[in-house]
């Protein structure tokens, strides 16, 4: 599975995990991820992308979607552990500026 979530012991933090190719082939478990987790106060959400090896503009998109979902520019999202060629794409996107990426 390319896709999967965990949530911290105190409630206060979810990590969507993501394996491999992150692409349109991946858009309904990266949703389902998220998905009815509510995004209430003090609630973080991380999208490890330490084990992608290849994001394109699907999944630009899906992190867009996901973005809005959890509360648009209040929504607390963090891109962590990203590889040289996925933070270039990032920057080139301009991400940088709508995700904190760690």
């Amino acid at each position: 599975m390319p896709v999967s979530s965990s949530v911290s012991p105190d409630g206060k933090e979810v990590t969507v995990h993501v394996s491999g190719r992150f692409d349109f082939a991946a858009q309904n478990e990266f949703r389902d991820a998220y998905h009815g987790v509510k995004a209430e106060d003090g609630v973080r959400f991380v999208v490890d992308l330490s084990r992608a090896s290849y994001m394109d503009s699907s999944a630009l998109g899906m992190l867009l979607m996901m973005r809005e979902y959890l509360g648009g520019d209040s929504a607390d999202i963090t891109l962590s552990h990203c590889s040289e060629e996925i933070t270039n794409i990032l920057n080139v996107a301009n991400f940088q500026s709508l995700f904190k990426i760690a």
